[in-house]
């Protein structure tokens, strides 16, 4: 009896390791399309490295002139969304968006689609960071695999999303925050929507 009796709580402890085990090996592949906060702290190579400082770099160089939000308005970029909120903490911000080079779906690391603005207590707005985005229809039309910028790989979301938008890739690039969760995530823990208002100064 003893003897039966360990052997069915045997078979109950291995089928335990075993559900435990495929539950973790589901989760990496589930993380590419979760749009909660992921630590992108793993070791990176030196060539992964430097490749995501040079992505950094160049966002920084071809955005800066956007930190006065009317360059940006004049360059065809229009506030979409509001401000934006993290489902559990921290924000994306506010999207200012390019139409145009929504529509290309081109992916060019020099003219992002969305520029990223926090709002600030004096009613002000603060350049953070870029967002790359490409329509996944668009994009699947004549590629096999998700868009890829400079060894970073672009998450997707799903239709129907909080944006009202189709099926889209993005990839945002905090450029001008630091994000303690990693550059390329889509939440900053930091970024915060409380100051901004209808009337925020743009």
């Amino acid at each position: 009896m003893r003897v039966r009796r360990f052997a069915t709580q045997f078979q109950y402890s291995m089928i335990v390791l075993v559900l435990v085990s495929v539950c973790r090996a589901l989760a990496p592949a589930q993380a590419g399309h979760s749009h909660t906060l992921t630590n992108q702290h793993q070791e990176l190579t030196p060539d992964q490295q430097s490749r995501a400082s040079a992505l950094i770099k160049i966002v920084r160089d071809s955005t800066e002139r956007f930190k006065d939000v009317s360059v940006a308005e004049a360059e065809g970029y229009a506030l979409q969304f509001g401000c934006v909120s993290g489902p559990d903490a921290g924000a994306m911000g506010l999207h200012f968006i390019n139409g145009a080079l929504v529509k290309s779906g081109v992916i060019d690391a020099a003219h992002p689609q969305i520029v990223i603005y926090e709002p600030t207590p004096g009613g002000g707005l603060r350049l953070i960071g870029a967002d790359y985005l490409v329509l996944a229809d668009t994009w699947n039309e004549t590629h096999s695999a998700p868009p890829e910028l400079m060894g970073q790989l672009f998450q997707w979301w799903e239709a129907p999303n909080r944006f009202g938008l189709p099926a889209f890739y993005t990839l945002h690039v905090w450029a001008w925050k630091d994000n303690p969760r990693g550059a390329f995530v889509n939440w900053h823990p930091n970024v915060s929507c409380e100051a901004f208002t209808d009337q925020t100064n743009r």
